[in-house]
Protein backbone atom coordinates (compact mmCIF):
# COMPACT_ATOMS: atom_id res chain seq x y z
CA UNK A 1 0.00 0.00 0.00
CA UNK A 2 1.72 3.24 -0.87
CA UNK A 3 0.57 6.32 0.71
CA UNK A 4 0.63 9.80 -1.39
CA UNK A 5 1.97 13.04 0.51
CA UNK A 6 -0.44 15.46 1.68
CA UNK A 7 -0.50 18.73 -0.20
CA UNK A 8 -1.33 22.16 1.41
CA UNK A 9 -1.08 25.42 -0.52
CA UNK A 10 -0.30 28.38 2.44
CA UNK A 11 -3.02 30.68 2.25
CA UNK A 12 -2.88 34.64 2.77
CA UNK A 13 -4.35 34.39 6.51
CA UNK A 14 -1.94 31.77 7.32
CA UNK A 15 0.73 34.14 7.21
CA UNK A 16 1.81 36.96 9.95
CA UNK A 17 3.12 40.42 9.61
CA UNK A 18 6.54 39.32 8.23
CA UNK A 19 4.75 37.45 5.29
CA UNK A 20 6.15 33.96 6.71
CA UNK A 21 3.74 31.59 7.38
CA UNK A 22 2.66 31.80 11.07
CA UNK A 23 4.07 28.74 13.38
CA UNK A 24 0.73 27.70 14.71
CA UNK A 25 -0.65 26.75 11.24
CA UNK A 26 1.97 23.70 11.35
CA UNK A 27 -0.11 22.03 13.77
CA UNK A 28 -3.57 22.25 11.58
CA UNK A 29 -1.69 20.87 8.67
CA UNK A 30 -0.46 18.15 10.29
CA UNK A 31 -4.06 17.76 11.32
CA UNK A 32 -4.71 17.86 7.97
CA UNK A 33 -2.40 15.42 6.74
CA UNK A 34 -3.32 12.91 9.18
CA UNK A 35 -7.03 12.79 8.07
CA UNK A 36 -6.02 12.13 4.88
CA UNK A 37 -3.65 9.46 5.79
CA UNK A 38 -6.22 8.03 8.22
CA UNK A 39 -8.51 8.25 4.51
CA UNK A 40 -5.97 6.66 2.41
CA UNK A 41 -5.70 3.73 4.59
CA UNK A 42 -9.65 3.45 4.42
CA UNK A 43 -10.29 4.07 7.90
CA UNK A 44 -11.30 7.51 8.56
CA UNK A 45 -11.35 9.73 11.27
CA UNK A 46 -15.27 10.19 10.59
CA UNK A 47 -15.99 6.41 10.61
CA UNK A 48 -13.56 5.50 13.99
CA UNK A 49 -15.97 9.23 15.49
CA UNK A 50 -19.33 7.41 14.21
CA UNK A 51 -18.54 4.34 15.81
CA UNK A 52 -17.69 6.17 19.11
CA UNK A 53 -14.03 6.84 19.45
CA UNK A 54 -12.10 9.79 19.26
CA UNK A 55 -8.72 9.84 19.09
CA UNK A 56 -7.10 12.80 21.08
CA UNK A 57 -3.62 14.49 20.51
CA UNK A 58 -1.19 14.05 23.32
CA UNK A 59 1.95 15.29 22.32
CA UNK A 60 3.35 17.96 19.86
CA UNK A 61 6.74 18.53 18.42
CA UNK A 62 7.79 20.59 15.83
CA UNK A 63 11.12 21.71 14.47
CA UNK A 64 10.96 24.56 12.18
CA UNK A 65 13.87 24.63 9.42
CA UNK A 66 12.52 26.99 7.10
CA UNK A 67 9.90 29.73 6.51
CA UNK A 68 7.35 29.20 3.98
CA UNK A 69 5.04 31.74 2.47
CA UNK A 70 2.04 32.97 0.64
CA UNK A 71 1.12 30.47 -2.04
CA UNK A 72 3.92 27.82 -1.19
CA UNK A 73 3.10 24.51 -1.88
CA UNK A 74 3.50 22.28 1.43
CA UNK A 75 4.12 18.19 0.43
CA UNK A 76 3.63 16.86 3.74
CA UNK A 77 4.42 12.97 4.26
CA UNK A 78 2.67 11.27 7.16
CA UNK A 79 4.25 8.16 8.49
CA UNK A 80 4.04 5.40 11.70
CA UNK A 81 7.06 6.53 14.35
CA UNK A 82 5.73 4.16 16.74
CA UNK A 83 2.84 2.37 17.99
CA UNK A 84 1.66 0.76 21.27
CA UNK A 85 -2.06 -0.83 22.22
CA UNK A 86 -2.50 2.23 22.99
CA UNK A 87 -1.17 4.99 21.56
CA UNK A 88 0.47 5.85 18.28
CA UNK A 89 2.97 8.22 17.02
CA UNK A 90 2.54 10.20 13.56
CA UNK A 91 6.02 11.09 12.01
CA UNK A 92 5.59 14.64 9.43
CA UNK A 93 8.00 15.63 7.22
CA UNK A 94 6.86 19.19 4.90
CA UNK A 95 8.81 20.00 2.04
CA UNK A 96 8.52 23.08 -0.55
CA UNK A 97 9.61 22.07 -4.03
CA UNK A 98 11.71 19.38 -2.21
CA UNK A 99 13.58 21.25 0.30
CA UNK A 100 12.87 20.42 3.85
CA UNK A 101 10.84 23.24 6.14
CA UNK A 102 9.75 21.19 9.34
CA UNK A 103 10.01 18.19 10.69
CA UNK A 104 7.02 17.24 13.69
CA UNK A 105 5.39 14.26 15.41
CA UNK A 106 2.52 13.94 17.20
CA UNK A 107 1.43 11.22 19.99
CA UNK A 108 -2.49 10.57 19.92
CA UNK A 109 -4.47 7.63 22.32
CA UNK A 110 -7.79 6.46 21.51
CA UNK A 111 -10.77 6.69 23.65
CA UNK A 112 -14.26 5.50 23.99
CA UNK A 113 -16.76 6.65 26.56
CA UNK A 114 -13.60 8.11 28.35
CA UNK A 115 -11.88 4.83 28.64
CA UNK A 116 -8.69 4.22 26.52
CA UNK A 117 -9.17 1.15 23.82
CA UNK A 118 -6.37 -0.64 21.94
CA UNK A 119 -6.14 -0.01 18.32
CA UNK A 120 -5.72 -3.26 17.59
CA UNK A 121 -8.48 -4.78 19.32
CA UNK A 122 -11.44 -1.91 18.64
CA UNK A 123 -9.89 -1.20 15.17
CA UNK A 124 -8.17 -4.58 13.21
CA UNK A 125 -8.89 -3.88 10.08
CA UNK A 126 -7.19 -0.01 10.65
CA UNK A 127 -4.65 -1.91 12.41
CA UNK A 128 -3.92 -4.68 9.44
CA UNK A 129 -3.38 -1.61 7.18
CA UNK A 130 -1.28 0.23 9.28
CA UNK A 131 0.75 -3.10 9.90
CA UNK A 132 1.38 -3.44 5.88
CA UNK A 133 3.03 -0.34 5.26
CA UNK A 134 6.70 -0.87 4.91
CA UNK A 135 8.34 -1.84 7.68
CA UNK A 136 11.54 0.09 6.20
CA UNK A 137 9.67 3.01 6.96
CA UNK A 138 8.77 2.28 10.79
CA UNK A 139 12.52 1.16 11.75
CA UNK A 140 14.54 3.80 10.38
CA UNK A 141 12.32 6.34 11.91
CA UNK A 142 12.81 4.25 15.31
CA UNK A 143 16.42 4.07 14.73
CA UNK A 144 16.12 8.02 13.71
CA UNK A 145 14.26 9.35 17.51
CA UNK A 146 17.23 6.94 18.63
CA UNK A 147 19.72 9.38 17.54
CA UNK A 148 21.55 6.74 15.68
CA UNK A 149 22.04 8.21 11.99
CA UNK A 150 24.79 6.23 11.09
CA UNK A 151 22.50 2.91 10.94
CA UNK A 152 19.36 5.04 9.73
CA UNK A 153 21.55 6.08 6.35
CA UNK A 154 22.44 2.49 6.14
CA UNK A 155 19.00 1.41 6.08
CA UNK A 156 17.56 4.00 4.11
CA UNK A 157 20.08 3.12 1.58
CA UNK A 158 19.06 -0.60 1.71
CA UNK A 159 15.59 0.19 1.65
CA UNK A 160 15.47 2.15 -0.97
CA UNK A 161 17.89 0.58 -3.29
CA UNK A 162 16.78 -3.42 -2.87
CA UNK A 163 13.19 -2.33 -3.26
CA UNK A 164 12.18 -4.00 0.09
CA UNK A 165 8.53 -4.19 -0.11
CA UNK A 166 6.06 -3.98 2.65
CA UNK A 167 6.66 -6.77 5.38
CA UNK A 168 5.55 -7.90 8.73
CA UNK A 169 6.27 -7.04 11.78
Amino acid sequence: MTIKPYRHEVKYYECDRMGITHHSNYVRFMEEARVDWMDQLGYGFDRMEAEGVVSPVVGIDCRYRHTTTFKDIIEIAVSVAETTPLRIVFNYTMKVGGKLVCTATSTHCFLENGHPVALADRFPELYENIMRLPICTIVVQYLYNCKRTNIVQVLYIYCTTTGVGPLRA
